[in-house]
């Protein structure tokens, strides 16, 4: 038995924009739906086709005058897996899904297959029925979507995975961050990401958002948890540089303590005052000494 759920509920409201509804997948994920005077869209289509489905039905009171547009932020599965119910030959409810050009060219690499058949003999309950469907309307750096009322400005925010775009809504000063930023921090996968990332946060931040909602932070923490992303990899850096400087190895030993190598316990690295204690301890040991490792290694090739 896995940890996901075919359950989506919808938040309340807790003093966003009402055209903003937020859906969450039990404890994995929120995605989102915008009402718009043309359009109603669903940003994400969360882990499977039943999942997508009861998204689809909190937008139905949305949809009498409107047409359905569908947005994938990038191609992870629990942003993209229910992309079938839209598009594909057996798609119950037609619909163009936006993606940028990367995201699409994800959904058709090997390991992208290999991963889904992995998920389904674990988890066939949840998986079983997900057929890999990549979006059908693409760009490349930046998308306007005139809702009539509210205009959705997609853009490539880079880092956490290649393909990553997030939404700026200027009208209400709203920003859907997808996983641009994350609560404690968002999660480079590959070197080369990180300084995407991190630009990308920057990016985000110049927005200076009255409201920012996040797929995996609470829908309370608001704008300033870009700024606390943003720390969080200034101090990472800091200390590698110092780490570096003092002889430390740019490669560490997989065995290597590498908190204790460049001296930033989780605690320290993030913001004071949080409540960190509701933290997974994947990102408060594995996950923060992965971000140490890729800071070492990229600021010893960049010194290099």
């Amino acid at each position: 038995m896995g940890d996901h759920t075919n359950e989506v509920q919808l938040i309340a409201n807790q003093g966003w924009d009402e055209r903003i509804l937020v859906c969450r997948n039990g404890r994995l994920v929120d995605t989102f739906i915008v009402a718009t005077r043309r359009y109603v869209i669903l940003v994400d289509t969360l882990i499977n086709p039943q999942t997508a489905q009861m998204m689809l039905s909190f937008a139905r009171a949305y949809l009498d005058e409107c047409q359905l547009l569908v947005i994938n932020s990038h191609a992870d599965y629990d942003h993209a897996w229910g992309n079938q119910l839209f598009a594909g030959p057996a798609a119950a409810f037609p619909a163009p899904i936006i993606a940028s050009r990367l995201c699409a060219e994800q959904f058709r690499l090997p390991e992208a297959e290999f991963y889904l058949k992995e998920r389904q003999a674990n988890e066939p309950d949840i998986f079983g029925l997900v057929s890999l469907t990549p979006p059908t309307l693409l760009f490349e750096e930046r998308l306007i979507i005139d809702g009539g009322d509210l205009t959705l400005e997609l853009f490539a925010t880079p880092g956490h995975t290649p393909d990553h775009i997030s939404i700026y809504i200027p009208e209400i000063r709203t920003l859907l961050a997808a996983d641009g930023a994350e609560l404690p921090f968002p999660f480079a996968r590959m070197v080369d990401g990180l300084p995407l990332m991190r630009q990308s946060l920057a990016r985000m931040a110049a927005l200076n958002p009255a409201v920012a909602l996040y797929c995996h932070a609470p829908v309370t923490i608001g704008p300033q948890l870009l700024l606390d992303n943003i720390a969080y990899f200034d101090k990472v850096e800091e200390h590698c540089r110092a780490a570096l400087a003092g002889g430390a190895p740019a490669h560490p030993a997989e065995s290597e303590d590498v908190i204790a190598l460049v001296g930033l316990p989780f605690e320290e690295a993030v913001p004071q005052g949080g409540d960190w204690q509701a933290v997974p301890d994947f990102y408060r040991r594995e996950g923060h000494a992965q971000q140490i490792r890729m800071m070492l290694e990229y600021l010893a090739g960049e010194n290099a």
